[in-house]
């Protein structure tokens, strides 16, 4: 969570910096941040699928090949070693 709220907090500095400098954020329109979404999916989409052409599960597919954790990013309230002792074991 520390990260998650590091990062807004340096967003809004930035901000703020923007602000007081009259310059426009060169933030990238919402278009462009579902496109990089898509992105993030789309490089899913093939590990995925081999797992499901195999039998395996959809939410067992998704665990094998740490599609949330690529997608999402490291989430709050699942430390790193908790994470590091299931891939261990797979």
């Amino acid at each position: 969570m520390k990260m998650y709220a590091l990062s807004l907090a340096a967003g809004l500095l930035v901000g703020v910096v923007y602000s007081l400098l009259s310059v426009r954020s060169p933030a990238p329109p919402l278009v462009a941040l579902i496109g990089l979404l898509g992105i993030l999916v789309g490089e899913q989409v093939i590990p995925i699928g081999k797992h499901l052409l195999c039998g395996t599960t959809f939410n067992a597919a998704c665990d094998k090949t740490h599609a949330v954790d690529h997608v999402l990013g490291q989430l709050p309230g699942r430390p790193a070693q908790q994470r590091d002792e299931e891939s261990s074991h797979t």
